[in-house]
């Protein structure tokens, strides 16, 4: 049975691209980054032109800020181990695809990463995480600072703030406790539900756009088949992960008995240069008479 709210990968692959619905967005990143976001259009890029019969889990979204800053939220449900290397790419990309050829390299936008993912990314106990670019004295420990001139150029105090930012949301490892009303965005993007109380900016507008019962009967169907295709491909990647495990038990369990042959064998050579005889030999290794055999044969000793 789908769930009150419409998951937040759906709404943002067909929904949150209305300028309609940016409050939805500006709620979620300004309880994230502390400072209120206005969202002023979203940015052409490949992950826009999503077709309607689009079953790839994956969602990207770039948008601009009021502060002409780029922003970028995407959204992953299944395991991927180079994750980290995949927000490093489209960080990449988003910094050289919107400067314009000829450009001074101080006209280079302000990047923010929001991932959202589905899965164990990494090691480590807290479910969201900040990466900053921060440039430490090796002898001193203390990090280089702008000039003035420099704080003018780039609009920017420090120079980690230049740098792009990854905020980086683990929603499978947070516990459902709500501390902060961050923590009521975590809470719905994991489970997909508006509880009473819940006073984050952003959450009225989820509260009436992202209603399942609000959809038209055709988008209804068609969020109802999006979270059909997520069930099927969870299990697809679960069958997976079992026939690797399996397959790799089995590799395991066939070089150790390799291993075991060796060294029986080795040990039926060293029993037949003692000098014992066939049955001494099979007694002490458990081989069979016409193997040993075999092995005089192949070290020319009767």
């Amino acid at each position: 049975m789908a769930k009150k709210h419409i998951r937040f990968d759906w709404a943002a692959k067909k929904m949150l691209r209305d300028k309609k619905n940016f409050g939805i967005l500006e709620g979620f990143l300004s309880e994230l980054l502390k400072e209120d976001i206005k969202i002023e259009g979203l940015l052409e890029s490949e992950s826009n032109q999503d077709e309607e019969d689009d079953k790839f889990n994956r969602v990207d979204l770039y948008a601009e800020n009021s502060k002409g800053e780029h922003i970028i939220i995407e959204i992953q449900n299944t395991r991927e181990l180079d994750y980290l290397m995949r927000m490093l790419f489209a960080t990449s990309k988003a910094v050289t695809e919107y400067l314009d050829i000829g450009d001074a390299y101080s006209r280079i936008k302000k990047v923010i990463a929001v991932s959202i993912v589905y899965f164990g990314l990494a090691k480590g106990d807290d479910y969201i995480y900040v990466g900053q670019t921060k440039f430490m004295g090796l002898h001193t420990h203390k990090e280089l600072q702008l000039t003035k001139t420099q704080q003018k150029l780039f609009k920017k105090p420090t120079v980690h703030q230049t740098y792009p930012e990854y905020y980086l949301i683990r929603t499978t490892k947070f516990n459902d406790i709500i501390n902060d009303t961050l923590d009521e965005w975590i809470y719905f993007l994991k489970n997909s539900e508006v509880l009473d109380g819940f006073q984050a900016k952003g959450m009225k507008e989820v509260r009436e756009k992202l209603n399942v019962h609000n959809l038209p009967d055709e988008e209804r169907k068609k969020y109802n088949r999006f979270l059909e295709n997520l069930h099927t491909e969870a299990s697809i990647a679960e069958t997976i992960k079992i026939e690797q495990e399996e397959k790799m038990e089995e590799k395991v369990k066939a070089e150790t008995k390799k291993k075991e042959i060796e060294v029986t064998k080795n040990i039926a050579i060293n029993f037949i240069k003692l000098g014992l005889n066939d049955e001494q030999v099979s007694a002490g290794t458990g081989m069979t008479v016409e193997d040993i055999q075999n092995l005089r044969n192949e070290l020319n000793i009767q």
